[in-house]
């Protein structure tokens, strides 16, 4: 089947665009960007048709490391968990590809662009058909990579870098643990290949696997934007809006998900593990909610719409409800990429402009823009039968299933989720245009992404029965539909759009008057609790500045280079020293050699005086 080739072939874009593509005309940009991805879908949607992938089906390549006990193997393997995340990242990461030709027309670095998003096709995908995780690790690292590169992209920006360097520093606190977890899986079960590690889970110990699952874990908050390393995935705004769809909604911070349903076997033996990981993942939840009420950028709002959601999928795979966990991640990746992609546009309509404070009336100027926007607001509000009402409810079922309090923080989440992002919609599409510049429609090329998602998002939910279609992967949860509790959170979620509708479309004031009202917490939610201020207090100005007082001053200058620089002094001292016997003077010449005889003559009669 030649698996190799559906990561091979984004990376073969990479390496002629990135080599040679300052040469090339846009057009043939594009050909070589998006044609490698359309292959690569092509070649996956063939391996997931053409495959009877009830059991997985691996390919070995060659053998990547061997020492002593260990041997890793380069191996990619294919059962029907790998299947659904190739059609996401393929799928969507081609869509985006195209929405990018209309989107970075205009831009400096065009060639560079769609070279790095080639690139992080390419490792996205080995992380997914990686049959161990080492080669898991390596995909994982390198979107992480790519991630840096992509938020940078305006590197003349320094918001930008810092930005970059910020996601870079926090996920390699994850990616720590991550490795910690990898040692001790070797340490415990001698392999690192996912067939030797989970078919002896069952045998180990619980305390053992509880560590696993808890450093695993640490990655996965990583990489996944949880509570406490989420804060990067704001921040990560500051790349182009196709990078926030792609990377930081559709395919990456889903890594630390598919990373941890991969791990199910370990989990489904570790329940303290899987504990921790559903109160993190709720707990998220409802904290990047509370601070998405209040954010005025329509990306940031967004993007802790992201958080948030992430949280869910947490909450998913923490209850053992791992194909509902994957069935959300699916779900999201439609309704989230539209959500940011229809952004963009919005904000390409706008000349750049991205503060909800000035939009306003838009829905009679960019309609289809808008119109695409209302399917994925419906979609992440938890509406049926758009997609997000089938993956929420089978999260906040399996919830309530695990511990009722989980399904009512879950479903109050779900009705800020709804007012946060109706918000959004109101301020942007309805009442009077507040803006500056002259708003217009995006092109095509940017339109036929838009609303491919928005038919995805409405009806992604029903016609692709991800919970069925992953009973051969994760053991079978028999949670029977409870009418009662689909209604709650469907009612919590047309109550937070009555709301947004009430206080943005209805009666304008009102938010404006509510958050006087409440004016310490709307400033505590509004400036994201000062975690980031916090986080520089505690953790970043202690060691900047001590790695200045105590590693630069002290041990680099007063000891290292100190230690240097006495030597060379002393060496300096005593070559000066020397210098003044070389004087060039005959005369002082003969005066030492006769003063050399007579130290020589005396040191012989004295030693002859002593025998």
């Amino acid at each position: 089947m030649q698996l190799w080739l559906i990561p091979a072939l984004p990376l073969v874009g990479f390496l002629v665009n990135g080599l040679f593509g300052r040469r090339f005309s846009k057009s043939l940009i594009n050909a070589i960007a998006i044609g490698s991805v359309a292959l690569s879908f092509a070649w996956a949607l063939r391996a997931v048709l053409g495959l009877d992938l009830t059991h997985p089906y691996t390919e070995r390549y060659f053998t990547w490391i061997q020492s002593g006990a260990l041997t890793i193997n380069c191996d990619f393997t294919v059962d029907r968990l790998t299947a659904v995340m190739l059609m996401v990242v393929t799928g969507i990461g081609a869509l985006i590809h195209i929405y990018s030709i209309g989107y970075m027309a205009h831009e400096g670095g065009y060639y560079r662009f769609f070279a790095f998003l080639n690139l992080f096709m390419f490792f996205m995908l080995t992380l997914v058909l990686a049959a161990n995780f080492l080669v898991l690790f390596v995909g994982w690292e390198g979107v992480g990579l790519c991630s840096y590169l992509l938020i940078g992209f305006y590197f003349d920006k320094k918001f930008a870098t810092n930005a970059g360097n910020k996601a870079f520093i926090v996920n390699r606190i994850g990616d720590f643990g991550f490795s910690l977890a990898m040692f001790y899986i070797f340490k415990n079960f001698g392999s690192l290949d996912f067939g030797a590690v989970f078919g002896q889970a069952a045998g180990k110990p619980e305390s053992m696997l509880t560590v696993i699952g808890l450093l695993l874990m640490l990655g996965a908050c990583g990489k996944s934007a949880q509570l406490p390393l989420y804060v990067w995935l704001p921040d990560a705004m500051a790349g182009p809006t196709p990078v926030s769809a792609l990377i930081h909604a559709a395919t990456m911070v889903t890594a630390g998900v598919y990373m941890t349903a991969r791990s199910w076997s370990i989990y489904i033996h570790a329940p303290a593990a899987m504990d921790a990981i559903a109160i993190i993942g709720i707990a998220t939840a409802f904290f990047a909610a509370t601070i998405g009420l209040a954010q005025n950028d329509i990306k940031k709002v967004f993007a802790y719409s992201t958080v948030s959601q992430l949280g869910y999928m947490f909450v998913g795979v923490g209850c053992g409800a791992f194909s509902a966990g994957i069935y959300h991640l699916m779900t999201h990746a439609f309704f989230k990429a539209l959500l940011f992609l229809g952004s963009g546009s919005v904000i390409h309509a706008l000349s750049g402009e991205q503060d909800l404070r000035n939009m306003g009336g838009l829905r009679k100027k960019i309609r289809w823009t808008f119109l695409t926007m209302m399917c994925a607001a419906i979609a992440i509000a938890g509406i049926p039968p758009f997609a997000g009402f089938f993956s929420k409810d089978a999260i906040l079922l399996a919830a309530h299933h695990r511990a009722p309090w989980l399904y009512w923080v879950g479903t109050i989440t779900a009705g800020m989720t709804a007012f946060y992002v109706f918000r959004a919609i109101f301020l942007a599409f309805f009442g009077e245009y507040r803006g500056h510049e002259h708003p217009h429609e995006s092109p095509r090329v940017m339109l036929v992404p838009l609303a491919i998602l928005a038919v995805l998002s409405a009806g992604g939910g029903y016609l692709f029965k991800v919970p069925e279609y992953l009973g051969a992967v994760f053991p079978r949860m028999e949670i029977p539909e409870d009418p009662a509790l689909m209604t709650i959170s469907t009612l919590a979620g047309l109550a937070g759009i009555f709301l947004a509708w009430l206080m943005y479309v209805a009666r304008p004031g009102m938010a404006d008057s509510l958050a006087g009202a409440v004016n310490g917490l709307y400033t505590l939610v509004y400036n994201k609790y000062f975690v980031d201020e916090i986080y520089g207090a505690a953790v970043v100005d202690p060691v900047v500045n001590g790695s200045r007082a105590v590693l630069w001053q002290r041990v680099d200058a007063g000891i290292i280079d100190g230690a240097a620089n006495g030597v060379g002094d002393r060496a300096q001292e005593i070559g000066g020293a020397l210098r003044l016997l070389q004087s060039g003077n005959i005369r002082s010449y003969a005066a030492w050699v006769l003063f050399g005889s007579v130290v020589v003559i005396v040191a012989m009669a004295v030693a002859g005086g002593v025998r």
